[in-house]
């Protein structure tokens, strides 16, 4: 996600293709989501833009909610061992202090990743900003114990608090 951040104006006045271009990343590996909010233009505030995007989601088939789950990566997971992570999830992870885990810390998150993954069939999601390892290890821990359902839609819930830090960075 670029750096420039917009004015409402400008994005009020932006054409699909450039809209879905530049918010493609607030929804990770997700266009089909700005490209559908694109129609809820003029936005008043920054607080619409988000609330559009979050409908598009909202209304989405199981099938893209699942996909859009399946799309982020793991907390200190493969990729971000690989490098392979997109450039907000990287500063995300590394904002929370993942990127700099003990060897105990780094062991105990590869195995709530695997136990999570293997109970309910999708990442592990919680919008990191704010936290420190300690507190995501303790909400990964406790969310372990939720029904797949419960933990389907907190996912959800997550994802829309990422897409709203996102788009913070970019909206004045």
């Amino acid at each position: 996600m670029s750096t420039l951040q917009l004015t409402l104006e400008k994005i009020n006045h932006l054409n699909q293709e450039e809209f879905v271009a530049i918010f493609s990343g607030v929804y990770e590996h997700s266009p089909w989501i700005p490209r559908e909010a694109f129609h809820a233009r003029p936005f008043r505030d920054l607080a619409h833009l988000a609330t559009s995007m979050q409908q598009v989601v909202h209304s989405a088939s199981y099938e893209s909610q699942i996909q859009l789950i399946r799309e982020h990566p793991e907390l200190a997971g493969k990729a971000a061992i690989k490098k392979q992570l997109t450039d907000d999830s990287l500063r995300e992870q590394s904002g929370a202090g993942l990127d700099s885990c003990s060897e105990a810390e780094f062991l105990l998150l590869n195995q709530l990743n695997q136990d999570y993954n293997a109970k309910f069939g999708f990442p592990f999601i919680l919008a990191v900003k704010g936290y420190q390892r300690a507190e995501i290890i303790e909400n990964f821990s406790q969310r372990l114990n939720n029904e797949v359902s419960k933990e389907f839609l907190e996912c959800i819930h997550q994802i829309g608090l990422i897409a709203r830090f996102r788009l913070e960075n970019l909206v004045l």
